[in-house]
C-alpha cells in the first residue's frame, strides 16, 4: 500500500512562506504600533486654541486643517461643562484659496467654565481623522463632556478594514500579474491548473475585499461601531463619497475582470493545446491505424496534410488576434483597477495631483506585474509542468522593465510625499520609506540570483544538446563500416534485431499481463468493462444477466459471488496519481539547476509579501510633507509645544491654610511672541482665594538662559495676570512658581514645561 503525504520540497516551500507571513504580521504590529493609523489631515489651528481661557465667549469655533476635508453639520460638537451641545449645529464653510477652514456657531450669554469641542472628519485621501480638545471661559471648570476613548478608525473596524486593503492589493497583484505573465510571458500556462487557481483566487479575493471595504466604511468613519456596516442610510452615504465611488468603480472593473479570465482560461488556453493533441494522436496510434491510413492513398494523405497546414496557419492567426485583444482589454482594465486607488489615496491631494495620478497607476501597475508575475512563476516552478526557459528569461526582462519604472515613479512619489532629507530620518513616513526601499533591494539582489540561475540552465541545455550532436556523429562513421562488413556482421545485426524484437516482445507480453490483471478486475466486478465511475456497462450487465447461475468468469471464479468494488478501484486510482506525482518530483529534484531557480524565485516571493505589508502600512500613514509642514506652522518644533500650556501645581506652605493649588495657563506658549500668562490660586475646597505674593520666574538649563522672572499682577480674587512674557527660544524650560501666605510661610515649587 502507498502512503503519501508532504514532500520534502513543499515542506520547504510552506516554512519559506510561514516566516514571511509572520515576518509581515510582525511588522503589521510594529509599524501599526509605532505609526497613527490613518492621520493624513492634520489640525493646524484653532481659535479659540487649546487649553486657553478667553474673557468672553466667542461667536464660534474654528478649526484649520493641512489638507482638504470632507465634514457634516455633526462634525464639529462643541459640548459645555455639563455634557450639553450648544454649538448651533450648522457646519461653516470658511475655506479660502489654500486654507481649509471650517467652523461652528455659538449662541451668545455661554456661562463661564470649560468647554469641549469635539471634531471629526474624513481626509482627502480617504482616511478618517478626529481630535478633541478644551477651552476655558472666564476661569477653567470641572467638566463632565464624554470624551471618545478609542481613535477613530480604530478598534475591531479599524483592524477589520485594514486587513480588507492589504488584501485587495494582494488580490490586485495576483489577478494582474499573473495575467500578464501567461499573455507576455508563458502561454502554455492559460492550461497549468495551479496558475489558473492563483488568477482566479486573484480577483475573488480583490472582489470579496472591494465588498467587505464598501461596508465597513460606514462604521470605519463613524461610529466604530461593527454593526452599522448593515446599515443602509450609511451605505447609501458612502456611495456619494469620493472611496465609495471608487469601491464601486472597482466592482463594475471586477466584472469586465471576470470576462476577461473567463475568455484566458477557456477561448485562449484551448487554442494552446491543438499541436500538443496531435502529437499525442499520432504517438497513440496503432498498427491497425498505421495501415489503414496506408491504405487511403497518397492523394489523400497529401490533402490532409495541406489541410492541417491551412488548419495550423489559421489557429495561429487566431492564437495572435486574441492574443492582441486580451493584451489592450487586460491593460485597459488593469489602469482601471489601479486608478480606483490613485483617485481617492494619496496621490489625489496634495501636490501636483494630475500628475501624481498618472504615475500612481503607472506604480501599481509595475508592482502587480512583478510581484503577481513572480506569484505565478512560483506555482509554476512547483506545482505544475516544467517551465520552459524562454518563458523564464522573458519574465526576467519583464520583471527588469518594471523595476525601472517602479524607481522612476517611485523617486517622484517620494519627492512628492517627502520634501526634504530631513524628513526620512524624522517622521514615521521617512522611515518606512526607507524600510521599503531597502526590500525592494534585497528583493532585486535576490532577482539576479534568479537571472544567473536562468543562465546556468541555459549553458546546460546548449551541452546537452552539444553532447548529442556528438553522439549522432560518432554514430554515422559506425553505420557506414556496418554497411561494409561481411556476412558475420549482418548475421551479428540479425540476432541482434531478434533480440530487439525479443525484448519487445516481452514488453508486450508485460502490457497485456497488466490488461488482463486489468480485465480480470472488471470480470470480478461483473463480467463486463468498467465504466468511468466504477459501474458496468450496459452489455456487460446484460451477459451476466445471461449467465447461468453457478457459471463461472474466466478467472475461474463464479459469477456473482463479488459485487463490484468502486472503493477499491478509487484507492488504485489514488496509489497510480500518487506513484505519477513521486516520480515527476523526483526527475525534477535531479536537475540542480532548475531546483536552484525555484528556490530563488522562492525566496523572491517571500520578500516580496513583506514589500507589500509595508506598502499598504506606508498608505495608511501620515505623509512626511504632511507632518513637516504641521510642525512648520507650531515654529519648527512639534505640535505639542505649539499649543497653549496648562500646568497645575499644588503646593503646601506649611502654615495656616497653606495648602492650595495653582493654575497657570501660559498662552500661546510659544517662543518669540508674546505670551498671556494668567495665574488662579484655590484652596483644598477649589474655591478662589487671595496671598500676600506670587512670584513666577523661567529657566532654559540647557542653554544657561535665565532665571526671567515674571511679575503678574493682581486682576481679582485669587487671578493674577501677566502680559507680554517673552520667552527667546524653544525647548524645554523650568517653571517656579512662588507662593507666601504669610509673613513667613512660603514655598516654591517647580515644573517643566515645553515651549514651542
Amino acid at each position: 500500500m502507498v502512503t503519501t503525504g508532504l514532500g520534502p520540497r513543499r515542506s520547504a516551500v510552506l516554512r519559506l512562506l510561514v516566516v514571511a507571513v509572520a515576518l509581515a504580521g510582525a511588522l503589521i504590529g510594529a509599524l501599526g504600533g509605532a505609526a497613527p493609523a490613518s492621520a493624513h489631515a492634520a489640525l493646524t489651528g484653532s481659535t479659540p486654541a487649546q487649553g486657553s481661557v478667553v474673557d468672553q465667549a466667542p461667536e464660534q469655533v474654528t478649526l484649520t486643517f493641512s489638507e482638504g476635508v470632507a465634514m457634516g453639520d455633526n462634525s464639529i460638537r462643541v459640548l459645555d461643562p455639563q455634557g450639553k451641545r450648544v454649538d448651533r449645529g450648522k457646519l461653516r464653510n470658511l475655506c479660502s484659496d489654500s486654507i481649509v477652514k471650517y467652523g461652528a456657531g455659538l449662541p451668545p450669554g455661554l456661562r463661564d467654565g470649560t468647554y469641549t469641542v469635539t471634531w471629526q472628519a474624513v481626509s482627502a485621501d480617504s482616511h478618517p481623522v478626529a481630535g478633541a480638545f478644551t477651552f476655558s471661559v472666564g476661569a477653567p471648570s470641572k467638566t463632565a463632556a464624554p470624551v471618545p476613548e478609542q481613535k477613530v478608525g480604530g478598534g475591531l473596524t479599524g483592524a477589520l478594514y485594514g486587513i480588507a486593503r492589504y488584501l485587495a492589493y494582494a488580490g490586485f497583484v495576483l489577478l494582474v500579474g499573473g495575467a500578464a505573465f501567461v499573455l507576455a510571458c508563458r502561454p502554455a500556462a492559460a492550461l497549468v491548473r495551479s496558475v489558473q487557481r492563483l488568477v482566479v483566487q486573484g480577483w475573488a479575493l480583490l472582489a470579496g475585499t472591494t465588498i467587505a471595504m464598501l461596508l465597513l466604511r460606514t462604521p470605519y468613519t463613524g461610529s466604530g461601531d461593527l454593526a452599522d456596516a448593515f446599515d443602509l442610510g450609511g451605505l447609501q452615504q458612502v456611495l456619494i463619497t469620493k472611496p465609495g465611488a471608487a469601491l464601486v468603480s472597482r466592482l463594475l472593473l471586477l466584472a469586465a475582470a471576470a470576462l476577461f479570465v473567463a475568455v484566458l482560461f477557456g477561448t485562449y488556453a484551448r487554442l494552446q493545446e491543438p499541436a500538443e493533441e496531435s502529437a499525442e494522436e499520432s504517438e497513440d496510434g496503432g498498427p491497425g491505424e498505421a495501415g489503414e491510413a496506408a491504405a487511403d492513398g497518397a492523394e489523400k494523405a497529401a490533402e490532409g496534410s495541406g489541410q492541417q497546414a491551412v488548419n495550423a496557419a489559421e489557429q495561429a492567426r487566431q492564437r495572435k488576434d486574441l492574443t492582441f485583444g486580451l493584451g489592450i482589454g487586460g491593460v485597459i482594465v488593469g489602469a482601471g483597477l489601479a486608478a480606483t486607488w490613485a483617485l481617492a489615496e494619496h496621490a489625489s491631494t496634495g501636490l501636483q495631483p494630475a500628475v501624481a495620478m498618472p504615475v500612481d497607476v503607472l506604480h501599481l501597475l509595475a508592482v502587480a506585474t512583478w510581484l503577481g508575475g513572480l506569484a505565478a512563476l512560483v506555482v509554476s516552478l512547483y506545482w505544475g509542468p516544467p517551465v520552459e526557459r524562454t518563458a523564464v528569461r522573458r519574465f526576467s526582462r519583464i520583471a527588469f522593465g518594471s523595476v525601472v519604472v517602479l524607481v522612476a515613479t517611485g523617486v517622484y512619489q517620494s519627492w512628492r510625499q517627502v520634501g526634504s532629507w530631513r524628513a526620512l530620518t524624522d517622521t514615521t513616513y521617512g522611515w518606512l520609506l526607507l524600510l521599503k526601499a531597502a526590500l525592494v533591494v534585497v528583493l532585486v539582489g535576490i532577482a539576479w540570483v534568479s537571472r544567473r540561475w536562468t543562465g546556468r540552465l541555459a549553458e546546460v541545455q546548449a551541452a546537452q544538446a552539444e553532447a548529442s550532436a556528438v553522439r549522432a556523429a560518432d554514430a554515422r562513421p559506425t553505420e557506414a563500416q556496418g554497411s561494409e562488413t561481411g556476412s558475420q556482421d549482418s548475421e551479428t545485426q540479425d540476432s541482434e534485431a531478434r533480440a530487439a524484437e525479443a525484448d519487445g516482445a516481452a514488453e508486450k507480453d508485460r502490457k497485456a499481463e497488466k490488461a488482463t490483471v486489468g480485465v480480470s478486475a472488471a470480470a470480478r466486478a461483473g463480467n463486463g468493462v468498467l465504466t468511468d465511475s466504477g459501474a458496468p456497462t450496459g452489455d456487460s450487465a446484460a451477459t451476466s444477466d445471461k449467465a447461468p447461475a453457478g457459471g463461472t468468469t474466466t478467472d475461474g471464479e463464479t459469477a456473482g459471488e463479488e459485487g463490484p468494488d468502486p472503493a477499491r478501484a478509487a484507492q488504485l486510482a489514488r496509489q497510480q496519481a500518487a506513484l505519477r506525482t513521486a516520480r515527476t518530483k523526483r526527475e525534477r529534484d535531479a536537475d540542480p539547476e532548475r531546483l536552484g531557480l525555484r528556490r530563488s524565485v522562492l525566496a523572491e516571493a517571500a520578500v516580496a509579501v513583506v514589500v507589500l505589508v509595508v506598502t499598504t502600512v506606508l498608505t495608511a500613514t501620515e505623509p512626511a510633507r504632511t507632518e513637516e509642514a504641521v510642525k512648520a506652522t507650531a515654529g519648527g518644533q512639534s505640535t505639542t509645544g505649539n499649543q497653549p500650556q496648562v500646568l497645575s501645581i499644588p503646593f503646601d506652605t506649611g502654615g495656616p491654610h497653606g495648602k492650595g493649588t495653582a493654575r497657570l495657563d501660559l498662552d500661546p506658549g510659544r517662543s518669540g511672541s508674546a505670551n498671556a500668562l494668567r495665574l488662579r490660586i484655590s484652596d483644598p475646597s477649589g474655591k478662589a482665594v487671595d496671598v500676600p505674593e506670587v512670584k513666577v520666574s523661567f529657566t532654559q538649563k540647557a542653554k544657561k538662559i535665565g532665571p526671567l522672572p515674571v511679575v503678574p499682577k493682581h486682576a481679582g480674587k485669587g487671578h493674577w495676570r501677566a502680559n507680554g512674557v517673552q520667552l527667546p527660544v524653544p525647548g524645554q524650560w523650568q517653571l517656579s512658581l512662588l507662593v507666601r501666605t504669610s509673613d513667613i510661610d512660603q514655598v516654591t515649587e517647580t515644573k517643566n514645561v515645553k515651549i514651542g
